[in-house]
């Protein structure tokens, strides 16, 4: 039987070679000596491994729309063209070295109340003060992420101007090369802030109601929709659930999932959490994928599933039964960069490998 992990999925005039896909993973590693949220060597590396090790989508980190939405002050950036050019030298070797046609996919990203943070191995943790080259962060309203400064509450030229900055980061991606773009809205970043009623606590129309909560990040679909070939697909990650009472639920995103799409979003990339530090994240293998599941079920649109998925028979079960119609990597493909490989050759499929690699995968099974 043909391997449906293998098999190619069509979005717009974009062929992906297989579902077998690399989830966005932050490096923290944008030193400012080298320029204030551009991409280096490092991220040619981390990135340019995934393509030579047969992944056919990898999608960059969160690639912050403006200065303030950064999450750390080591993040990348999409907000100026020397970041641009940075990003377009990363694209541009992906595309040229992938062990198959690889597509890549850049990542929009403002953190919100949870921007201006240590990284994960700064030995330091919380908010970075203005003396350590931290800044103010905004959100929603003044409530803080457990253990951060408090932000502003956004004003609606604020907003405004946010959505303005996607376009704008949506333009350079273009021009950048990129092969589609995704619009981060998930793990309690700017645009999820807005939507959980945890944190979203205004009465104006950006707030009140679940109309009001979705309407940012709606909005900033329709911007980034707007200014993207139309021939370019448009991906959205979303967290399916804010896994604490009163927040956000299956049913919520089965809902906005279908707004989106109906707005111009071809793919949903589903994830969870993120909003709020009393989450209780129930985690086992795959259990994001009963999200993904209901998500491209109830709301009609193709979703990716991700978290805890590390063997080839699991994602080809997710694909092969309909519950996604593609598998992100993060913590796997950390561990194997040709995880890509190495699921081809346990499910005995071969694809047409660039030539340096097609002895991974025998064809004589030796």
């Amino acid at each position: 039987m043909p391997s449906a992990l293998f098999s190619p999925l069509q979005l717009r005039s974009l062929t992906i070679p297989h579902r077998g896909w690399v989830s966005p993973m932050c490096q923290y590693s944008c030193h400012p000596g080298t320029g204030e949220g551009v991409p280096n060597d490092w991220h040619l590396m981390h990135l340019g491994s995934f393509a030579a090790g047969g992944a056919a989508l990898i999608m960059s980190e969160a690639a912050a729309v403006n200065a303030v939405g950064r999450i750390s002050p080591l993040d990348a950036g999409l907000y100026s063209d020397e970041q641009a050019a940075g990003w377009e030298r990363i694209v541009d070797f992906v595309h040229r070295h992938g062990a198959v046609e690889c597509r890549i996919g850049a990542q929009l990203a403002h953190a919100g109340r949870k921007a201006s943070t240590y990284w994960p191995f700064a030995h330091q943790s919380g908010s970075v003060p203005s003396s350590d080259g931290g800044w103010g962060t905004v959100g929603p309203a003044t409530q803080p992420f457990d253990g951060y400064a408090a932000p502003a509450a956004m004003s609606e030229e604020d907003i405004l101007a946010v959505v303005d900055d996607f376009a704008a980061a949506a333009s350079r991606a273009v021009a950048a090369g990129f092969d589609t773009v995704e619009i981060h809205g998930a793990h309690g970043y700017l645009l999820h802030q807005f939507q959980s009623p945890l944190i979203n606590t205004r009465t104006d129309r950006w707030g009140g109601n679940e109309e009001g909560r979705n309407k940012l990040m709606l909005t900033v679909v329709d911007a980034v929709r707007d200014v993207i070939p139309d021939s370019m697909p448009l991906l959205l990650r979303i967290s399916a659930t804010d896994w604490a009472d009163g927040g956000v639920d299956a049913e919520a995103s089965v809902r906005l999932a279908r707004a989106a799409a109906g707005r111009g979003v071809d793919l949903v990339d589903v994830s969870s959490g993120g909003a709020v530090a009393h989450q209780k994240i129930r985690a086992v293998p795959g259990y994001q994928a009963g999200f993904a599941e209901q998500i491209r079920r109830d709301a009609g649109v193709p979703t990716g599933a991700v978290g805890l998925l590390t063997s080839a028979a699991q994602a080809e079960d997710i694909v092969a039964n309909g519950r996604a119609d593609g598998v992100f990597m993060a913590r796997a493909a950390l561990r194997d960069p040709h995880w890509w490989l190495r699921a081809a050759y346990e499910l005995g499929h071969d694809i047409p490998w660039v030539p340096q690699y097609q002895r991974a995968v025998p064809r004589h099974g030796f």
